[in-house]
């Protein structure tokens, strides 16, 4: 760097610092807010909460967020980038169509029963009670909600299985009602749900091979 070149201390060397500080405090913060949501709900997030957990300034945090619900977005925001990192990223890894789709549910299935968050899943905490209270929370969660109906469609379009548009569409509400399902399964210790959502999904991929409505009565395909 040259002399005409330097930047100044706290000139735009020093803003660009602050800012990266900043970005790092909020991904550090509505990480946590995540894993919090996923047990309590987004209204068990606090200022006071989060700074007591993580030891940081709770006017600290205050700066970064303002308001509670800039707080409730934001964790809502960083948790689909968490979803979208551990499972619809790898997945995409994988051949399109049924591959893909039964790489979804897999990878839907280990963020479920590891868990990824410490209840689970955070959507299954958090679309309840948020599904009757209109505003931009409730917006942010049903937007995230239909992205992921929309590539569970989009893999099954692409299957032998999918002969119409109301095919995929019955398939799609099917194979979600059965996450949510396995999801609060999991929560109660019943670990055969794993083998009821491969049995349900196989019953939609090859109706020959595993009918739905023998779901849970003999061992997963798999």
């Amino acid at each position: 760097m040259t002399a005409g070149s330097a930047r100044p201390p706290g000139g735009a060397g020093g803003g660009d610092r602050r800012r990266e500080r900043g970005t790092r405090s909020r991904r550090i913060v509505t990480r946590h807010a995540v894993d919090i949501a996923s047990l309590d709900g987004l209204d068990g997030l606090s200022f006071g909460r989060l700074a007591d957990e993580l030891e940081l300034s709770k006017a600290g945090i205050q700066t970064l967020f303002r308001t509670k619900e800039a707080l409730q977005l934001a964790t809502v925001a960083t948790a689909g980038e968490v979803f979208a990192a551990a499972i619809i990223a790898p997945a995409g890894a994988v051949p399109e169509g049924a591959p893909r789709l039964r790489a979804l549910i897999d990878r839907w299935i280990d963020y479920a029963a590891r868990p990824l968050f410490p209840g689970g899943c955070f959507w299954g905490a958090n679309r309840p009670v948020f599904d009757s209270r209109p505003g931009p929370i409730r917006d942010a969660l049903l937007r995230q909600h239909r992205g992921w109906l929309h590539t569970l469609a989009r893999e099954f379009d692409r299957t032998t299985s999918a002969r119409s548009r109301g095919d995929t569409e019955l398939a799609v509400f099917q194979i979600d009602a059965v996450l949510n399902a396995a999801n609060i399964a999991l929560r109660f210790g019943e670990s055969d749900s794993v083998a009821k959502v491969h049995r349900v999904v196989e019953g939609l991929l090859d109706p020959g091979h595993s009918p739905v409505d023998g779901a849970g009565t003999g061992d997963s395909p798999r």
